[in-house]
Protein backbone atom coordinates (compact mmCIF):
# COMPACT_ATOMS: atom_id res chain seq x y z
CA UNK A 1 0.00 0.00 0.00
CA UNK A 2 2.20 3.29 -1.44
CA UNK A 3 0.79 6.79 -0.06
CA UNK A 4 1.81 9.89 -1.25
CA UNK A 5 3.75 11.42 1.39
CA UNK A 6 5.52 14.96 0.57
CA UNK A 7 5.83 16.53 -2.35
CA UNK A 8 2.22 18.44 -3.70
CA UNK A 9 -1.09 17.10 -3.10
CA UNK A 10 -4.13 17.16 -4.93
CA UNK A 11 -5.80 19.34 -2.33
CA UNK A 12 -9.33 20.22 -2.87
CA UNK A 13 -10.21 23.77 -1.68
CA UNK A 14 -11.99 22.85 1.38
CA UNK A 15 -8.33 21.42 2.56
CA UNK A 16 -6.23 24.48 2.71
CA UNK A 17 -5.49 23.46 5.66
CA UNK A 18 -5.23 20.11 7.53
CA UNK A 19 -7.42 19.62 10.89
CA UNK A 20 -6.33 16.24 12.52
CA UNK A 21 -8.24 15.34 16.39
CA UNK A 22 -6.71 12.41 18.35
CA UNK A 23 -10.10 11.32 20.33
CA UNK A 24 -8.31 8.78 22.78
CA UNK A 25 -9.43 6.80 25.72
CA UNK A 26 -7.75 8.35 28.09
CA UNK A 27 -7.39 11.52 26.54
CA UNK A 28 -8.00 14.01 23.19
CA UNK A 29 -5.56 16.63 21.46
CA UNK A 30 -6.32 18.52 18.24
CA UNK A 31 -3.64 20.47 15.25
CA UNK A 32 -3.77 21.94 12.21
CA UNK A 33 -1.46 21.99 9.62
CA UNK A 34 -0.97 25.07 6.67
CA UNK A 35 1.71 22.81 4.62
CA UNK A 36 4.76 23.98 6.28
CA UNK A 37 3.60 24.17 9.81
CA UNK A 38 1.86 22.68 12.57
CA UNK A 39 -0.37 24.51 14.81
CA UNK A 40 -1.41 22.48 18.00
CA UNK A 41 -4.71 23.46 19.27
CA UNK A 42 -4.89 24.21 23.09
CA UNK A 43 -7.78 22.09 24.52
CA UNK A 44 -7.84 23.41 27.91
CA UNK A 45 -7.01 26.46 29.95
CA UNK A 46 -3.42 25.40 30.46
CA UNK A 47 -2.89 22.27 28.33
CA UNK A 48 -2.81 21.07 24.76
CA UNK A 49 -4.13 17.57 26.10
CA UNK A 50 -7.94 17.36 27.25
CA UNK A 51 -8.76 14.38 29.51
CA UNK A 52 -12.01 12.55 27.29
CA UNK A 53 -14.10 13.06 30.11
CA UNK A 54 -18.16 13.81 30.26
CA UNK A 55 -19.90 14.45 33.36
CA UNK A 56 -23.54 14.68 33.35
CA UNK A 57 -25.66 16.36 36.50
CA UNK A 58 -29.03 15.62 38.04
CA UNK A 59 -30.19 18.96 35.47
CA UNK A 60 -28.61 17.07 32.08
CA UNK A 61 -26.31 19.59 32.25
CA UNK A 62 -22.53 18.70 30.86
CA UNK A 63 -18.87 19.46 31.45
CA UNK A 64 -16.04 17.34 29.47
CA UNK A 65 -12.45 17.37 30.31
CA UNK A 66 -10.94 18.62 33.40
CA UNK A 67 -14.35 20.40 34.30
CA UNK A 68 -15.86 16.83 34.49
CA UNK A 69 -13.36 15.45 36.38
CA UNK A 70 -13.06 18.20 38.81
CA UNK A 71 -17.13 18.32 39.60
CA UNK A 72 -17.00 14.63 39.60
CA UNK A 73 -14.45 14.96 42.53
CA UNK A 74 -16.20 17.56 44.19
CA UNK A 75 -19.47 16.09 43.95
CA UNK A 76 -18.27 13.01 45.99
CA UNK A 77 -15.79 14.57 48.25
CA UNK A 78 -16.22 12.52 51.76
CA UNK A 79 -19.72 11.68 50.34
CA UNK A 80 -21.22 8.48 51.98
CA UNK A 81 -23.00 6.61 49.97
CA UNK A 82 -26.78 5.81 50.25
CA UNK A 83 -28.65 3.21 47.88
CA UNK A 84 -32.34 3.40 47.51
CA UNK A 85 -34.06 0.93 45.82
CA UNK A 86 -35.36 1.36 42.62
CA UNK A 87 -39.30 1.58 42.22
CA UNK A 88 -40.19 -0.97 39.11
CA UNK A 89 -43.98 -0.32 39.65
CA UNK A 90 -47.12 -0.45 41.42
CA UNK A 91 -49.11 -3.88 42.72
CA UNK A 92 -52.52 -3.68 43.90
CA UNK A 93 -54.38 -6.39 46.15
CA UNK A 94 -58.08 -6.98 46.23
CA UNK A 95 -60.80 -7.13 49.23
CA UNK A 96 -62.22 -10.11 47.35
CA UNK A 97 -65.78 -7.63 47.25
CA UNK A 98 -66.90 -6.60 43.84
CA UNK A 99 -68.06 -3.03 44.28
CA UNK A 100 -70.66 -0.32 42.91
CA UNK A 101 -69.53 -0.40 39.15
CA UNK A 102 -68.71 -4.41 39.27
CA UNK A 103 -64.64 -4.21 39.84
CA UNK A 104 -63.08 -5.88 42.26
CA UNK A 105 -62.62 -3.41 45.43
CA UNK A 106 -59.02 -2.40 46.21
CA UNK A 107 -57.51 -3.14 49.73
CA UNK A 108 -54.17 -1.34 49.14
CA UNK A 109 -51.48 -0.28 46.71
CA UNK A 110 -48.12 -1.31 46.66
CA UNK A 111 -44.82 -0.52 44.85
CA UNK A 112 -42.68 -3.10 43.65
CA UNK A 113 -38.70 -2.43 44.46
CA UNK A 114 -36.52 -4.20 42.18
CA UNK A 115 -32.32 -4.75 43.72
CA UNK A 116 -31.38 -1.73 46.01
CA UNK A 117 -28.58 0.02 43.54
CA UNK A 118 -29.88 3.81 42.88
CA UNK A 119 -27.53 5.89 44.22
CA UNK A 120 -29.87 8.82 45.23
CA UNK A 121 -27.01 11.15 46.69
CA UNK A 122 -25.27 11.26 43.36
CA UNK A 123 -25.04 14.19 41.85
CA UNK A 124 -23.70 13.44 38.54
CA UNK A 125 -22.06 10.47 36.49
CA UNK A 126 -18.71 10.93 35.15
CA UNK A 127 -17.87 8.70 31.82
CA UNK A 128 -14.27 7.92 31.00
CA UNK A 129 -12.88 5.80 28.53
CA UNK A 130 -16.29 5.34 26.98
CA UNK A 131 -14.00 4.45 23.06
CA UNK A 132 -13.50 1.38 24.22
CA UNK A 133 -17.25 0.59 23.92
CA UNK A 134 -17.42 1.82 20.25
CA UNK A 135 -17.05 -1.89 18.96
CA UNK A 136 -19.08 -3.91 21.43
CA UNK A 137 -20.78 -6.81 20.18
CA UNK A 138 -24.20 -5.66 21.94
CA UNK A 139 -25.73 -1.80 21.78
CA UNK A 140 -24.67 -0.12 24.72
CA UNK A 141 -26.93 2.60 26.86
CA UNK A 142 -25.48 3.78 29.57
CA UNK A 143 -27.65 4.90 32.42
CA UNK A 144 -27.73 8.51 33.63
CA UNK A 145 -30.13 8.65 36.80
CA UNK A 146 -33.73 7.67 35.23
CA UNK A 147 -32.51 8.25 31.40
CA UNK A 148 -30.62 6.46 29.10
CA UNK A 149 -28.18 7.84 26.75
CA UNK A 150 -26.19 6.36 23.58
CA UNK A 151 -22.63 6.22 23.60
CA UNK A 152 -22.90 9.11 20.84
CA UNK A 153 -24.60 11.23 23.37
CA UNK A 154 -21.76 11.16 25.13
CA UNK A 155 -18.96 11.59 22.85
CA UNK A 156 -20.52 14.54 21.00
CA UNK A 157 -20.38 17.29 23.84
CA UNK A 158 -16.15 16.56 23.45
CA UNK A 159 -15.91 16.35 19.62
CA UNK A 160 -18.63 19.86 19.89
CA UNK A 161 -15.43 21.72 22.72
CA UNK A 162 -12.77 20.03 20.59
CA UNK A 163 -14.48 21.51 17.55
CA UNK A 164 -14.93 25.34 19.38
CA UNK A 165 -11.16 24.94 19.73
CA UNK A 166 -10.18 24.46 16.81
CA UNK A 167 -12.14 27.26 15.35
CA UNK A 168 -11.05 29.65 17.91
CA UNK A 169 -7.56 28.94 17.11
CA UNK A 170 -8.22 29.70 13.28
CA UNK A 171 -9.98 32.89 13.49
CA UNK A 172 -7.97 34.44 16.34
CA UNK A 173 -4.06 32.93 15.58
CA UNK A 174 -4.85 32.02 12.06
CA UNK A 175 -7.12 34.59 10.54
CA UNK A 176 -8.85 31.95 8.82
CA UNK A 177 -13.07 32.69 9.06
CA UNK A 178 -14.43 29.49 6.82
CA UNK A 179 -16.48 27.22 9.00
CA UNK A 180 -14.55 24.28 10.39
CA UNK A 181 -16.45 21.27 8.47
CA UNK A 182 -13.89 19.13 8.06
CA UNK A 183 -11.30 16.93 9.94
CA UNK A 184 -9.07 13.78 9.74
CA UNK A 185 -10.07 11.37 12.70
CA UNK A 186 -7.44 8.61 14.20
CA UNK A 187 -8.80 5.60 14.75
CA UNK A 188 -6.48 2.50 16.26
CA UNK A 189 -5.59 -0.87 13.81
CA UNK A 190 -8.18 -2.31 16.26
CA UNK A 191 -10.90 -0.95 18.67
CA UNK A 192 -10.29 -2.81 22.12
CA UNK A 193 -12.72 -5.40 22.08
CA UNK A 194 -12.94 -5.88 18.31
CA UNK A 195 -11.24 -8.97 17.19
CA UNK A 196 -9.12 -8.69 13.43
CA UNK A 197 -11.26 -5.61 12.27
CA UNK A 198 -14.32 -7.49 13.25
CA UNK A 199 -16.92 -4.49 14.33
CA UNK A 200 -14.32 -1.39 13.75
CA UNK A 201 -16.88 -0.33 10.82
CA UNK A 202 -19.62 -0.30 13.38
CA UNK A 203 -16.97 1.71 15.91
CA UNK A 204 -16.22 4.03 12.92
CA UNK A 205 -19.85 4.30 12.34
CA UNK A 206 -20.30 5.52 15.84
CA UNK A 207 -18.16 7.83 15.82
CA UNK A 208 -19.07 9.26 12.64
CA UNK A 209 -22.16 10.01 13.85
CA UNK A 210 -20.79 11.89 16.84
CA UNK A 211 -18.81 13.62 14.56
CA UNK A 212 -21.47 15.01 12.64
CA UNK A 213 -23.90 15.85 15.51
CA UNK A 214 -20.39 18.13 16.16
CA UNK A 215 -20.71 19.54 12.86
CA UNK A 216 -17.74 17.97 11.33
CA UNK A 217 -19.95 17.00 7.90
CA UNK A 218 -16.52 16.22 5.87
CA UNK A 219 -14.66 13.67 7.63
CA UNK A 220 -11.68 11.41 6.61
CA UNK A 221 -10.47 8.53 8.92
CA UNK A 222 -6.89 7.59 9.32
CA UNK A 223 -5.10 5.00 11.13
CA UNK A 224 -3.68 6.54 14.51
CA UNK A 225 0.07 4.57 13.95
CA UNK A 226 0.32 5.96 10.58
CA UNK A 227 -0.35 8.98 11.55
CA UNK A 228 2.23 9.21 14.47
CA UNK A 229 5.09 7.95 12.03
CA UNK A 230 3.90 10.83 9.57
CA UNK A 231 4.31 13.26 12.10
CA UNK A 232 8.23 11.88 12.28
CA UNK A 233 8.52 12.37 9.26
CA UNK A 234 7.19 15.77 9.04
CA UNK A 235 9.93 16.66 11.79
CA UNK A 236 12.39 14.32 10.14
CA UNK A 237 12.50 14.86 6.44
CA UNK A 238 16.06 13.48 5.68
CA UNK A 239 14.93 10.50 6.80
CA UNK A 240 14.44 8.60 3.57
CA UNK A 241 15.16 4.77 2.84
CA UNK A 242 14.64 3.91 5.69
CA UNK A 243 11.99 1.37 7.45
CA UNK A 244 10.09 2.66 10.31
CA UNK A 245 8.88 0.46 13.34
CA UNK A 246 6.06 3.15 15.22
CA UNK A 247 4.74 1.50 18.25
CA UNK A 248 2.07 3.79 19.46
CA UNK A 249 0.83 2.95 23.15
CA UNK A 250 -1.58 4.88 24.78
CA UNK A 251 -4.60 4.28 27.35
CA UNK A 252 -6.39 1.72 25.67
CA UNK A 253 -4.84 0.45 22.63
CA UNK A 254 -1.63 -0.44 21.24
CA UNK A 255 -0.69 -0.21 17.67
CA UNK A 256 1.76 -0.44 15.52
CA UNK A 257 3.13 0.06 12.32
CA UNK A 258 6.39 -0.31 9.45
CA UNK A 259 6.96 1.95 6.80
CA UNK A 260 8.91 2.02 4.80
CA UNK A 261 10.19 5.94 2.71
CA UNK A 262 11.57 6.59 -0.48
CA UNK A 263 12.20 10.51 -1.48
CA UNK A 264 8.34 10.95 -2.65
CA UNK A 265 6.40 8.79 -0.92
CA UNK A 266 6.41 5.73 2.12
CA UNK A 267 4.89 2.39 1.76
CA UNK A 268 3.02 0.79 4.60
CA UNK A 269 4.32 -2.70 5.38
CA UNK A 270 2.46 -4.09 8.05
CA UNK A 271 -0.04 -2.80 10.97
CA UNK A 272 -1.21 -4.45 14.04
CA UNK A 273 -3.23 -3.43 17.25
CA UNK A 274 -4.74 -5.10 20.40
CA UNK A 275 -6.47 -3.96 23.49
CA UNK A 276 -3.57 -3.20 25.89
CA UNK A 277 -3.43 0.25 27.47
CA UNK A 278 -2.39 2.29 30.31
CA UNK A 279 -5.79 1.64 31.93
CA UNK A 280 -5.25 -1.81 32.05
CA UNK A 281 -2.08 -1.60 33.65
CA UNK A 282 -3.50 0.47 36.44
CA UNK A 283 -6.80 -2.06 36.64
CA UNK A 284 -3.22 -4.50 37.36
CA UNK A 285 -1.85 -1.89 40.24
CA UNK A 286 -5.12 -1.77 41.80
CA UNK A 287 -5.48 -5.72 42.00
CA UNK A 288 -1.72 -6.15 42.60
CA UNK A 289 -1.37 -3.33 45.17
CA UNK A 290 -4.67 -2.03 46.87
CA UNK A 291 -6.39 -5.09 46.66
CA UNK A 292 -4.08 -6.80 49.29
CA UNK A 293 -4.57 -3.57 51.13
CA UNK A 294 -8.44 -3.98 51.04
CA UNK A 295 -8.60 -7.81 52.76
CA UNK A 296 -8.13 -10.24 49.57
CA UNK A 297 -6.61 -13.60 50.95
CA UNK A 298 -7.69 -12.64 54.32
CA UNK A 299 -9.37 -15.81 56.37
CA UNK A 300 -12.94 -15.16 57.85
CA UNK A 301 -14.31 -17.13 60.87
CA UNK A 302 -18.18 -16.83 61.12
CA UNK A 303 -21.12 -18.96 63.54
CA UNK A 304 -22.72 -21.87 61.81
CA UNK A 305 -25.35 -23.68 62.85
CA UNK A 306 -23.28 -26.22 64.95
CA UNK A 307 -19.65 -24.37 64.70
CA UNK A 308 -17.50 -21.86 63.62
CA UNK A 309 -16.98 -21.79 60.21
CA UNK A 310 -13.29 -20.73 58.53
CA UNK A 311 -13.34 -19.42 54.18
CA UNK A 312 -11.00 -17.35 52.73
CA UNK A 313 -12.74 -13.77 52.87
CA UNK A 314 -14.76 -14.08 48.99
CA UNK A 315 -13.13 -11.29 47.53
CA UNK A 316 -13.50 -12.03 44.29
CA UNK A 317 -16.86 -10.91 44.53
CA UNK A 318 -16.10 -7.26 45.23
CA UNK A 319 -13.19 -7.43 42.31
CA UNK A 320 -15.17 -6.09 39.30
CA UNK A 321 -17.04 -3.40 40.93
CA UNK A 322 -14.03 -2.45 42.54
CA UNK A 323 -11.93 -1.82 39.36
CA UNK A 324 -14.93 -0.46 37.38
CA UNK A 325 -15.00 2.97 39.33
CA UNK A 326 -18.10 4.61 37.45
CA UNK A 327 -20.43 1.27 38.68
CA UNK A 328 -18.13 0.78 42.08
CA UNK A 329 -20.98 2.34 44.17
CA UNK A 330 -23.71 -0.65 43.46
CA UNK A 331 -20.99 -2.32 46.21
CA UNK A 332 -23.61 -0.39 48.80
CA UNK A 333 -25.74 -3.41 49.07
CA UNK A 334 -26.41 -5.16 52.33
CA UNK A 335 -24.96 -8.46 50.33
CA UNK A 336 -21.69 -6.12 49.94
CA UNK A 337 -21.74 -4.44 53.24
CA UNK A 338 -22.93 -7.09 55.59
CA UNK A 339 -19.98 -8.95 55.18
CA UNK A 340 -17.21 -6.46 55.18
CA UNK A 341 -18.86 -4.59 58.54
CA UNK A 342 -18.70 -8.57 60.17
CA UNK A 343 -15.21 -8.84 58.95
CA UNK A 344 -13.96 -5.88 60.49
CA UNK A 345 -15.31 -6.03 63.74
CA UNK A 346 -13.18 -9.05 64.48
CA UNK A 347 -10.42 -8.39 66.85
CA UNK A 348 -7.23 -9.04 64.53
CA UNK A 349 -4.50 -7.82 62.17
CA UNK A 350 -6.73 -8.17 59.23
CA UNK A 351 -9.42 -5.94 60.86
CA UNK A 352 -8.09 -2.40 59.68
CA UNK A 353 -7.62 -3.68 56.29
CA UNK A 354 -11.72 -4.64 56.02
CA UNK A 355 -12.39 -1.22 57.50
CA UNK A 356 -10.54 0.24 54.09
CA UNK A 357 -12.71 -1.68 52.11
CA UNK A 358 -16.00 -0.62 54.19
CA UNK A 359 -14.83 3.23 54.03
CA UNK A 360 -13.86 2.56 50.03
CA UNK A 361 -17.27 1.45 49.24
CA UNK A 362 -19.39 3.66 51.33
CA UNK A 363 -17.61 6.87 50.33
CA UNK A 364 -17.21 5.95 46.82
CA UNK A 365 -13.49 6.05 46.56
CA UNK A 366 -12.43 3.85 43.37
CA UNK A 367 -12.04 6.74 41.05
CA UNK A 368 -9.76 8.50 43.59
CA UNK A 369 -7.55 5.53 44.16
CA UNK A 370 -7.05 4.95 40.38
CA UNK A 371 -6.45 8.84 40.06
CA UNK A 372 -3.41 8.04 43.27
CA UNK A 373 -2.11 5.62 40.92
CA UNK A 374 -1.80 7.37 37.95
CA UNK A 375 0.48 10.02 39.72
CA UNK A 376 2.00 6.71 40.86
CA UNK A 377 2.92 5.75 37.50
CA UNK A 378 3.97 8.96 36.53
CA UNK A 379 6.15 9.65 39.34
CA UNK A 380 7.88 5.64 38.80
CA UNK A 381 8.83 6.84 35.22
CA UNK A 382 11.49 9.26 36.43
CA UNK A 383 12.03 8.02 39.86
CA UNK A 384 13.09 4.57 41.18
CA UNK A 385 10.50 4.34 43.84
CA UNK A 386 7.66 6.82 44.97
CA UNK A 387 5.17 6.97 47.67
CA UNK A 388 1.82 5.83 47.18
CA UNK A 389 -0.10 7.95 49.81
CA UNK A 390 -3.97 7.84 50.34
CA UNK A 391 -4.88 9.28 53.57
CA UNK A 392 -8.68 8.62 53.04
CA UNK A 393 -8.01 5.36 53.13
CA UNK A 394 -5.12 5.34 55.57
CA UNK A 395 -2.72 3.87 52.97
CA UNK A 396 0.98 5.28 52.78
CA UNK A 397 3.75 3.11 51.26
CA UNK A 398 6.82 3.55 49.37
CA UNK A 399 6.91 1.66 45.65
CA UNK A 400 10.26 0.84 44.08
CA UNK A 401 10.29 0.76 40.29
CA UNK A 402 11.11 -2.88 40.87
CA UNK A 403 8.38 -3.47 42.39
CA UNK A 404 6.19 -1.76 39.57
CA UNK A 405 7.64 -3.81 36.84
CA UNK A 406 6.80 -7.04 38.80
CA UNK A 407 3.33 -6.28 38.83
CA UNK A 408 2.96 -5.58 35.46
CA UNK A 409 4.60 -8.11 34.18
CA UNK A 410 1.55 -9.62 32.59
CA UNK A 411 1.21 -6.91 30.47
CA UNK A 412 4.77 -6.44 29.74
CA UNK A 413 4.66 -9.82 28.43
CA UNK A 414 1.88 -9.00 26.16
CA UNK A 415 3.63 -5.49 24.65
CA UNK A 416 6.83 -7.90 23.62
CA UNK A 417 4.62 -10.44 22.23
CA UNK A 418 2.71 -7.85 20.34
CA UNK A 419 5.93 -6.76 18.60
CA UNK A 420 6.97 -10.74 17.77
CA UNK A 421 3.97 -11.00 16.52
CA UNK A 422 3.93 -7.98 13.64
CA UNK A 423 7.60 -8.77 12.94
CA UNK A 424 7.05 -12.89 12.44
CA UNK A 425 3.78 -12.60 10.60
CA UNK A 426 5.65 -9.86 8.33
CA UNK A 427 8.64 -11.94 7.69
CA UNK A 428 10.82 -8.80 9.76
CA UNK A 429 13.41 -8.91 12.01
CA UNK A 430 14.61 -6.73 14.67
CA UNK A 431 17.44 -5.78 12.05
CA UNK A 432 15.60 -5.02 9.52
CA UNK A 433 14.17 -1.95 11.06
CA UNK A 434 16.31 1.16 10.92
CA UNK A 435 13.89 3.45 13.72
CA UNK A 436 11.81 2.57 16.30
CA UNK A 437 9.24 5.59 17.13
CA UNK A 438 7.76 5.18 20.49
CA UNK A 439 4.77 7.32 21.67
CA UNK A 440 1.39 7.56 23.65
CA UNK A 441 1.76 8.23 26.87
CA UNK A 442 2.25 4.17 28.09
CA UNK A 443 5.47 4.53 26.26
CA UNK A 444 6.91 7.05 28.89
CA UNK A 445 7.19 3.51 31.64
CA UNK A 446 10.73 2.69 31.75
CA UNK A 447 9.95 -0.81 31.45
CA UNK A 448 8.58 -0.54 27.97
CA UNK A 449 11.82 1.52 26.93
CA UNK A 450 14.05 -1.10 27.89
CA UNK A 451 11.85 -3.77 25.89
CA UNK A 452 12.51 -1.97 22.90
CA UNK A 453 16.07 -0.65 23.66
CA UNK A 454 16.51 -4.76 23.84
CA UNK A 455 15.50 -5.65 20.93
CA UNK A 456 16.52 -2.78 19.13
CA UNK A 457 19.51 -1.36 20.18
CA UNK A 458 20.36 2.31 19.50
CA UNK A 459 17.21 2.82 16.97
CA UNK A 460 14.43 4.10 19.73
CA UNK A 461 13.43 7.98 19.46
CA UNK A 462 10.62 9.14 21.60
CA UNK A 463 8.56 11.48 19.73
CA UNK A 464 5.83 13.33 21.49
CA UNK A 465 3.94 11.11 23.30
CA UNK A 466 1.21 12.95 23.53
CA UNK A 467 0.29 15.22 20.37
CA UNK A 468 1.87 13.12 17.71
CA UNK A 469 -1.20 11.19 16.60
CA UNK A 470 -3.31 14.86 15.98
CA UNK A 471 -0.30 15.97 14.02
CA UNK A 472 -0.05 13.39 11.71
CA UNK A 473 -3.82 13.19 11.10
CA UNK A 474 -3.81 16.89 10.23
CA UNK A 475 -0.87 16.42 8.27
CA UNK A 476 -3.23 13.68 6.61
CA UNK A 477 -6.18 15.62 6.15
CA UNK A 478 -4.00 18.26 4.46
CA UNK A 479 -2.85 15.75 1.97
CA UNK A 480 -6.09 14.00 1.67
CA UNK A 481 -5.23 10.93 2.92
CA UNK A 482 -7.60 8.55 4.84
CA UNK A 483 -10.90 6.93 4.01
CA UNK A 484 -14.40 8.46 4.11
CA UNK A 485 -16.51 6.52 6.53
CA UNK A 486 -18.70 4.94 3.65
CA UNK A 487 -15.48 3.03 2.23
CA UNK A 488 -14.82 1.34 5.77
CA UNK A 489 -19.03 0.13 5.40
CA UNK A 490 -17.66 -1.08 1.80
CA UNK A 491 -14.81 -2.79 2.66
CA UNK A 492 -16.55 -5.10 5.35
CA UNK A 493 -19.29 -6.03 3.06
Amino acid sequence: MTQQESGRSNKTSSNQLGIGIDFGTSNSAAAIFDGSNVHLVKLEDDSLIMPSATYVDRDYKIQTGQKAIESYIQSNAGRTVELSAEVLGEQRSSTGQIGDHGLPEEANTEKVYGQSFIDSGQEGRLFRGVKRLLASNKEVKLMVFDKAFRIVALITPLLVRIKAAVSYLLKENLSYDEPTFHACIGHPVNFEGSQENSNNTQAISLLSEAYTYADFKNQTYYPEPIAASLSYLHENPTTINETLLTVDFGGGTLDLCVLKRNAHNFEVVATHGIGLGGDHIDQQMFRKVIFPMLGKGERWVRDGEDREIETIFPFEEYEDLLLNWAISYMLNQNKFTTPVIQRMNHDDDASVKFRRLYDLIKNNHSYLVFQHLRDLKIELSSQESARLDIPELDIDTEITRIEFEKHISLQLEKFRLAIDYLLEKNDLFPGSIDSVIRTGGSCLIPAITNILDELFPDKVIEHNPFTSVATGLAIANYRNLGKHPIQFRVLES
